[in-house]
């Protein structure tokens, strides 16, 4: 009976090892959400237009997509960035960036969100936003115009494109948005979370990198990914320990070496009573 066991305990730290070394795929990295245009899943692009380029290389947007998403009313979702006139091409680009990181990024995984809507079926809630994304984004757009602090919903839709509801004034960004963060949390729906932490940090996500130095965000999405599945430990508060290859520890492992000393004292101590048979004996 103890030999079974020793055996069974045996297989299952060899599965765990494994599973520790190559472990499957995991649901939060490398997604793309279900949403209008997004595809299935991520993977690399020819070639991606001007803003969205930096994602060719694995992208859940389409050429198509990333043209779209440079149009001042796209078919997209038919909106038009040019409510209250239009908008200054300085504060203009931080929405096309916006939309390429939306509609491209591969390492949102731990942000998405199940949702009831007609055109789509997932979203993105609290997005920790780098910091200077955030300020330099207020910061060129606070003197374009608009006439709503919430862009995901509101509108008057009655011509097919979004216009300022009946009775809404157009007024200065710098005051619908007094503060950066009051522009990347409230103008959708709570998508983006200012974070205090910069590009670089390895906590939060970049809207703008040169992809010749690869893209940080992937990072980002494995600590974050981390995070929600596991409470906070190893170091400081809710930061896992790295090891070389800046992993945290799987749980896996750590289940290996729980098992281990059972493994141990279930052996058998006869010599030989799990001799391995030869093929001819099979």
């Amino acid at each position: 009976m103890a030999a079974a066991v020793a055996v069974a305990v045996a297989v299952a730290l060899v599965l765990l090892a494994a599973d520790a070394v190559a472990p499957g795929r995991d649901a939060l990295l490398n997604v793309c959400m279900d949403a209008k245009h997004h595809k299935s899943e991520p993977g690399p692009e020819g070639r991606l237009y001007e803003q969205c380029s930096p994602w060719k290389d694995n992208a859940c947007c389409t050429a198509n997509t990333s043209l779209e998403a440079h149009r001042d009313q796209s078919y997209l979702y038919n909106f038009n960035w040019n409510h209250c006139g239009v908008m200054p091409a300085k504060c203009k680009r931080h929405f096309i960036q916006d939309t390429c990181l939306y509609e491209c990024s591969p390492n949102l995984g731990p942000w998405i969100e199940q949702v009831d809507s007609s055109w789509r079926r997932e979203r993105i809630l609290h997005v920790p936003l780098c910091r200077e994304d955030c300020e330099q984004w207020w910061e060129d757009c606070r003197d374009a115009l608009t006439c709503k602090e919430n862009w995901h919903k509101g509108w008057n839709w009655a011509t097919g494109t979004n216009r300022c509801p009946w009775g809404s004034m157009c007024r200065p960004f710098s005051q619908v948005f007094p503060r950066p963060k009051d522009l990347c949390e409230k103008i959708w729906s709570d998508s983006f979370r200012y974070s205090p932490e910069p590009r670089g940090s390895g906590r939060c996500i970049q809207m703008w990198f040169d992809p010749a130095r690869g893209n940080p965000n992937v990072a980002v999405a494995k600590y974050y990914a981390w995070r929600k599945r596991s409470p906070p430990a190893w170091g400081e508060p809710g930061a896992p320990e790295r090891d070389g290859a800046g992993r945290a520890p799987r749980g896996s492992a750590l289940l290996l070496l729980l098992l281990l000393p059972l493994a141990l004292v279930l052996l058998p101590s006869e010599p030989g009573a799990l001799r391995p048979r030869g093929w001819g004996s099979l």
